[in-house]
């Protein structure tokens, strides 16, 4: 199938960024919102972008010219939609919204055009099912900002095609991004899925008074060598964006529970760096500016805690032949930036390690969901002596 003509729905921060990446590739686009002013201030932020991208040499004066010649805007979404070949929709996180929109859009688009959801955690399956091709529907999730951000999760739902997924990986290529497959709409899909549970559980050890804020962030700082805390980089990204995926997550998950220590502090409207506090003060709403926190409360807490829980998770996925090892560290490592992959260092540090210490977590903490019971992949790993770099092989060869 060739792709010439995409539109994207929505103008904000996502949708925008991923309009300006497909214009970038070469594509003819259409970008797509409910209101003239939201268009405006979409395009006016990718002239900012394609002037900074200018700016630095990443791109000449002509290529940003022509990019952004090929993106037209309207507020209808039949002009949108009615001869594109692949559709990205990156409206508001609202299940009933985005289920709304697709069931108006199948009626208009052509017969062969693939609509993808750019959602981050909501079931692809679902929003499927306004459709009259749930075959055609697939998840593409772009990591913020798109234009500078290389993940995109491709997501499976129950009827997405093959050829849909081949159709939508060659396309994430075409946009330079790395694609990582997700064969099932878990909750979270890879990236998230593998790391709000860690996360949560830290909260949790913190709500219970073993810890503090500042003994976990000083642990992650001096003992592990993070450029910010766990902590403050909660702050940095926003609680409210932390606690949507949580909360999502809750909701269908069994015995899977946010710890009050998030819900208090969003609650109370105590959202990190954008409101001025969140688990730390900042000098003004919107002012980051790195808490300053001391070598010697880094003793007690063991930073890589979330990173058990993480491989714990990952396991599964790989049990319920959802992603693969290499799918996994790849999402984890572009989507967070992080130096090494969560099933990297399990071979590293050894599989027979992780399970004891996620044994040890089950029994202080598996009431807070089966994310913190151990893998059923990892005790069969350890009993086959596939404990990784000591033993040559793990999760990968060696």
């Amino acid at each position: 199938m060739e792709i010439r003509k995409i539109a994207v729905l929505g103008a904000g921060a996502m949708g925008h960024g991923i309009a300006q990446v497909a214009a970038m590739s070469g594509f003819e686009v259409v970008m797509r919102d409910v209101a003239e002013e939201f268009l405006q201030r979409g395009m006016r932020n990718i002239q900012w972008s394609l002037g900074k991208l200018t700016e630095k040499g990443k791109i000449t004066q002509n290529e940003a010219e022509k990019a952004l010649k090929r993106i037209k805007t309207t507020v209808s979404l039949e002009k949108a939609v009615k001869d594109a070949d692949f559709v990205i929709e990156a409206i508001p996180e609202n299940l009933n919204l985005k289920k709304q929109v697709f069931g108006e859009m199948d009626a208009i688009a052509p017969s062969h055009t693939i609509l993808a959801t750019n959602t981050s955690a909501l079931p692809i399956t679902e929003i499927a099912s306004a459709t009259k091709r749930p075959e055609k529907v697939v998840g593409m999730h772009f990591f913020n900002p798109p234009q500078l951000m290389r993940l995109v999760e491709v997501v499976m739902g129950e009827k997405t095609s093959e050829e849909t997924c081949k159709v939508t990986i060659e396309l994430a290529k075409k946009f330079r991004k790395e694609p990582v497959l997700c064969k099932k709409d878990v909750p979270g899909f890879i990236a998230n899925r593998i790391t709000a549970p860690g996360q949560n559980l830290i909260m949790w050890m913190v709500y219970n008074r073993e810890y503090t804020v500042e003994e976990v962030d000083a642990a992650a700082i001096y003992k592990a060598g993070m450029p910010m805390g766990i902590f403050a980089l909660a702050d940095f990204t926003g609680l409210d964006i932390s606690y949507s995926v949580l909360k999502f997550m809750e909701e269908r998950e069994p015995n899977f529970k946010v710890s009050p220590l998030i819900k208090e502090k969003v609650e109370k409207g105590e959202i990190g760096v954008k409101a001025g506090k969140g688990f730390y003060t900042y000098p003004e709403k919107g002012k980051w500016v790195m808490p300053q926190i001391p070598p010697e409360k880094a003793e007690k807490f063991d930073p890589l805690t979330s990173m058990y829980v993480s491989i714990n998770v990952a396991a599964e996925l790989i049990r319920s032949n959802i992603a693969t090892p290499e799918d996994i560290d790849k999402a984890l490592k572009l989507g967070f930036n992080l130096p090494i992959g969560p099933l990297e260092l399990a071979d590293t540090i050894g599989v027979d390690v992780v399970l004891s210490k996620i044994k040890e977590i089950a029994t202080k903490y598996g009431q807070y969901g089966d994310f913190y019971k151990p893998s059923p992949l990892l005790e069969d790993m350890v009993k086959r002596n596939e404990l990784g770099t000591k033993t040559g092989k793990g999760f990968y060869k060696y």
